[in-house]
């Protein structure tokens, strides 16, 4: 099977056949997700909240995203990895973006993911112009969760669902491959998603977008400090791990393990 690209996307877009994503940030779940048969595996700045628990993605480093860029990058074979560029490697200035970036395609991910619209235009252009293939993000972009005082859906009023139409329309023009769309009305995530050329995914978008996005944990059951709604958990791994070490402390308390089975002669 062909690995995922760009053009794999695009196409799927262009055949009304649906994109899948998740996120991954080690190596057994970057297998299990890629063995799977997703589309596209995000090593987002997610990993912040959900692997180093932080309250939010603004203390994550570029040392910590391309340490876990690498080991995704290690397991995945098939689908598309993307590296997702983290609070600050880009906003200090167009060079620094230029090369953040290329750290991350030097790691092993074929695309970076940048949070923001109008004003990160000149990034998204002058990645691309380097070679730089930019998935854009907007919508909800947690790394501006002090600018919104929270994780609050955007784009329920006209002004700003106008705004952020017009933001999927720059980000195309500036060249992005495809575009995340977090936290909108179901409609306005459908009226984007018609509008421009280039693959949107939702997370929190409504079913019409060209794709979707979990975080993994989410989707597996394993994090349960907050579950956004647009969450839907389709197995309770966290509670079946618990049940497992529960039952391996009962059998090392009892002597029953080791057994026999598990011992040398």
């Amino acid at each position: 099977m062909a690995r995922t690209n760009i053009q794999t996307l695009i196409k799927k877009k262009a055949e009304n056949k649906k994109i899948t994503a998740l996120t991954a940030y080690d190596y057994p779940t970057a297998t299990i997700v890629d063995e799977a048969g997703i589309d596209v595996v995000l090593v987002g700045d997610s990993l912040g909240v959900v692997v180093q628990g932080l309250e939010n993605t603004l203390p994550v480093s570029m040392k910590d995203m391309l340490y876990h860029t690498r080991i995704v990058a290690r397991a995945v074979k098939n689908a598309m990895v993307i590296g997702d560029m983290p609070f600050l490697s880009y906003q200090t200035g167009v060079g620094n973006a230029v090369r953040n970036a290329g750290r991350f395609l030097q790691a092993g991910a074929q695309a970076v993911k940048i949070e923001g619209g109008g004003n990160i235009l000149p990034v998204i252009r002058e990645l691309v112009n380097f070679d730089i293939p930019v998935m854009a993000h907007i919508g909800i972009t947690p790394q501006s969760i002090h600018r919104y005082g929270g994780f609050r859906v955007q784009g329920r009023d006209e002004a700003t669902a106008q705004k952020l139409m017009d933001e999927a329309r720059q980000v195309e023009d500036a060249g992005a491959f495809s575009l995340i769309l977090e936290g909108i009305p179901t409609g306005l995530g459908k009226r984007i998603t018609e509008s421009i050329n280039i693959p949107t995914i939702g997370i929190g978008a409504g079913k019409y977008c060209d794709g979707q996005i979990l975080v993994i944990q989410d989707l597996l059951g394993l994090f349960d400090r907050f579950v956004p709604k647009f969450v839907k958990r389709y197995a309770n791994l966290k509670q079946e791990s618990v049940s497992a070490i529960q039952a391996y402390i009962r059998e090392v308390e009892e002597g029953a393990f080791p057994g026999d089975e598990q011992s040398y002669s």
